[in-house]
């Protein structure tokens, strides 16, 4: 809520927070027995269309790469470090958990790059909250309940949303661990045709990261992919070019398929930007498939 607040503040006019729950937030099945698309947004357009909101904000990994009917993405909000952090007992590094540790996830593709990079650790299939997820490594202080697991892995953006970014022990990089398409970015979204909130909500848009985001998101989507999938995706915008790396994974960590592109920019205007964008995600696409990703995916489902 205070990311949203601090968002809130670039919005033109008098702006009100309604805290919704979603069923991502409370079911406790496992991403890929929830199928993880739409499980974290459905609640939040439902109020978008019903006129209970008029904006809607939303991590933009949780947004299905689909158009949803009678809704626009209006803004995309300038990314944050969009790395993934380590909770670990003992601040411990990732390079210090002992053989054998149990690290927790909920995420498949983290969970098949921690077995990439240590193929010696236990990966526990976890869910919850964040405050619930850190206290699974590092203990309850209100509750006295101890831990169960040595690690779990978030991404950095939550904890600096939630103020809980004292917790991590270290921050894996994006060559071995690149991240979600559109981690640590908001979306935010009004009704279509929406005029007066697409002003509203104008000034929180970032040029730059929507553009990589779109690139990461058309990755997921040329691939048939869910946001349960195996599947990193990063771009960014630098130097005067927009740069994308994305990898699938088979879920045991026994193999992984990369493609890097990137396209020249000669100016920053939004249609070379999306342009961009549509050419580095189609090359990395047809890559990817060409050398077995979709298979991969489907093995992962």
């Amino acid at each position: 809520m205070a990311q949203c607040a601090a968002l809130a503040k670039r919005f033109a006019g008098e702006v009100e927070l309604v805290p919704i729950t979603t069923k991502g937030d409370t079911d406790r099945s496992s991403l890929s027995q929830l199928g993880g698309t739409g499980v974290f947004v459905s609640a939040l357009r439902d109020a978008l269309l019903d006129g209970t909101v008029d904006v809607a904000v939303h991590s933009l990994k949780d947004l299905p790469t689909g158009e949803a009917e009678g809704i626009e993405l209006a803004a995309v909000a300038k990314r944050e470090d969009s790395r993934d952090a380590l909770v670990a007992r003992d601040g411990l590094r990732f390079a210090e958990l002992p053989e054998g540790a149990r690290v927790g996830t909920g995420s498949p593709r983290r969970a098949a790059q921690l077995r990439v990079a240590r193929p010696d650790l236990e990966i526990v299939d976890i869910r919850g909250n964040v405050p619930t997820r850190i206290a699974r490594a590092l203990g309850d202080a209100e509750t006295g309940e101890g831990a169960d697991l040595d690690a779990v892995v978030l991404a950095l953006a939550g904890l600096n949303r939630l103020g809980l970014e004292r917790h991590a022990t270290d921050l894996l990089d994006l060559i071995d661990f690149p991240t979600a398409p559109g981690q640590g970015a908001l979306a935010v979204e009004i009704r279509a045709g929406d005029a007066a909130a697409r002003k509203a909500v104008a000034k929180a848009d970032h040029a730059s990261t929507r553009a990589a985001a779109d690139a990461e998101r058309r990755v997921l989507a040329g691939l048939e992919a869910g946001c349960a999938a195996p599947l990193a995706a990063h771009a960014e915008v630098a130097d005067g070019m927009l740069f994308l790396t994305a990898t699938a994974y088979a879920t045991d960590g026994s193999k992984r398929l990369s493609a890097s592109h990137a396209y020249t920019l000669d100016g920053t205007s939004a249609a070379e930007l999306a342009e961009a964008a549509a050419d580095v995600a189609e090359r990395a696409v047809a890559e990817l498939m060409e050398a077995g990703a979709a298979e991969l995916i489907a093995d992962a489902r």
